[in-house]
């Protein structure tokens, strides 16, 4: 593939892709999907970046080490059995209430959702660091193993 097409196809994408994963996440609770595939669909947009662009491009677009990413989204996916603790539940019991809103009657907000944006981070960070680490190959040159 001619390397025009390719970043032209890449630029074009990546912000489709970032926007299914966000969808994929949101509507994990009523449809097929969750944080889970939703990470793994950005992770995706950070591989046609790198694919496209080179592993440099893609680590700075990423913006996060992924390690921390990964870390992070294990945090606030651990926090999100919090809540039910102090209320004296089990620890990630479902606790559920209501946002009120201004334009309609009220978004329903739960801690399986936050739950989700843990792993949605996790999944995130942890395909990246693996996808970034493969392409460190073509980074440094691997010594002969034949001398």
């Amino acid at each position: 593939m001619s390397p025009v097409v390719m970043h032209t196809v890449a630029r074009m994408m990546a912000p489709v892709l970032l926007l299914v994963s966000l969808v994929l996440a949101v509507r994990g609770h009523d449809i097929p999907g969750g944080g889970f595939v939703g990470g793994l669909m950005a992770a995706t947009a950070f591989a046609l970046q790198m694919v496209a662009f080179g592993r440099p491009a893609a680590r700075k677009q990423l913006r996060v080490h992924p390690t921390r990413l990964a870390a992070a989204g294990l945090l606030v996916a651990l926090g999100s059995g919090i809540p039910a603790m102090l209320g004296g539940r089990e620890f990630l019991s479902s606790i559920w209430g209501q946002l009120p809103l201004p334009w309609s009657d009220s978004l329903k907000v739960g801690t399986p959702q936050l739950f989700d944006v843990g792993v949605y981070l996790a999944v995130l960070g942890t395909a990246m660091a693996f996808i970034l680490g493969m392409g460190r190959g073509e980074d440094t040159t691997a010594p002969d193993s034949r001398a």
